[in-house]
């Protein structure tokens, strides 16, 4: 499985916002947004994003790396949103949002993307009974995703649980907290979805 192993600090940084990707971190004061809020490299302080198709690229590189996708998946995403019915853009979100490693991140079961993520792919959880362990799993309304009853045991997963219980959990997510199960009532409306996002940017990205 291909994934990103450099900084993940310095995608903050190119960004030019929080994203998030290292959990507790980014609301401490060792967070390198926070401390360093320019674009990483020589030259990072005097760069500037101004044209159009910057903007556009920007806006792509955000909605990944927020996520956590590699490129050639984030594409295969977004043409999978355009054969849907509706808007693209919002298709597109409501994809991402409906990933199996996101869904543990919403439900307060994991810090970050990146630990749902390592959370899957070791076998903690199972949908409708069953272990699945891909991350890039695509939920659908009415699936029951659960904490393993072997993994509610964990020191680990209990650790994790514990630091992340006070998490607010959306709306389009019916969270049994003492059973640790959770319902997917329904694929978000794109209100529902809180990523800092013009998904409007991306598809015009794509449409060139």
């Amino acid at each position: 499985m291909a994934r990103y192993t450099g900084s993940v600090c310095k995608l903050c940084r190119r960004e030019g916002e929080k994203l998030f990707l290292k959990g507790e971190r980014c609301y401490s004061d060792k967070c390198s947004v926070s401390r360093r809020n320019y674009v990483p490299g020589q030259h990072g302080k005097g760069r500037k994003k101004t044209s159009e198709y910057g903007l556009q690229l920007r806006m792509k590189q955000k909605a990944r790396r927020y996520y956590g996708i590699l490129e050639g998946q984030f594409h295969h995403y977004f043409e999978m949103a355009e054969r849907k019915q509706g808007v693209t853009g919002e298709n597109l979100l409501r994809i991402l949002e409906s990933r199996l490693d996101n869904v543990v991140y919403r439900l307060g079961w994991a810090s970050s993307r990146a630990e749902a993520r390592q959370l899957v792919v070791h076998g903690h959880f199972m949908v409708n009974g069953k272990k699945v362990d891909i991350p890039s799993y695509l939920l659908r309304a009415g699936e029951v995703v659960a904490v393993s009853a072997k993994s509610k045991e964990s020191t680990k997963v209990k650790a994790v649980l514990e630091a992340n219980s006070g998490r607010p959990v959306p709306a389009w997510l019916d969270l049994n907290r003492e059973a640790l199960e959770a319902k997917v009532v329904n694929l978000p409306a794109r209100e529902e979805i809180d990523t800092p996002v013009e998904e409007q940017l991306i598809v015009e990205f794509y449409s060139k």
